[in-house]
């Protein structure tokens, strides 16, 4: 009898914690409550462009050619978006939320480094951050870090876009030049 009435309430709390989202408005319903709508900045709606899995070639600073590839998902009823990314197997993490109406990006570095940035650069084809300094205490003589990141969707093309990536390794600033395609 007590196995019957934990499967029972463990079925009821399954159920009511599964979040449904109406096709009808983006309306996200948790059990029987509806979530407030939340406005996102226009960079947050930017980034929206990019949710799917890109995969392509980075040129590093050396001249080296890697194999690339960023899977980006909505998360948290449409209010985060990840992005999983790997780098010639080496896979990392950065989040997108707003804060205050404003951009935030968290990097989770193989560098070991969480830098955070803010948005220095939004159009319609063009996301461009920066290391937030006020938010992270990096420094180039005394760390290695990604320092910025630039989006841009090709003009022609929606589906494929170009990611340059400007690092701080060994106190020197590096580039790194990503072409992408999305596959889905």
């Amino acid at each position: 009898m007590n196995i019957f009435k934990f499967i029972i309430v463990l079925t009821t709390s399954m159920i009511v914690s599964l979040p449904v989202f109406s096709s009808e408005n983006d309306t996200t319903i948790i059990g029987d409550v509806e979530m407030p709508e939340v406005q996102h900045s226009n960079a947050f709606n930017q980034v929206k462009k990019m949710i799917g899995k890109w995969e392509g070639k980075q040129t590093q600073y050396t001249g080296n050619v890697i194999d690339v590839s960023y899977n980006f998902r909505s998360l948290s009823g449409g209010n985060t978006i990840t992005e999983n990314l790997v780098e010639d197997g080496v896979e990392m993490l950065t989040t997108y939320s707003d804060k205050d109406g404003e951009l935030v990006v968290k990097h989770y570095c193989a560098l070991g480094t969480e830098p955070i940035f803010k948005v220095t650069e939004v159009t319609n084809k063009v996301l461009s951050v920066e290391l937030d300094k006020s938010a992270s205490d990096y420094h180039p003589d005394h760390h290695s870090f990604v320092n910025s990141m630039k989006w841009t969707i090709n003009s022609d093309s929606p589906s494929s876009a170009t990611l340059e990536s400007g690092i701080y390794l060994d106190g020197v600033l590096r580039v790194a030049k990503s072409k992408l395609n999305k596959v889905h």
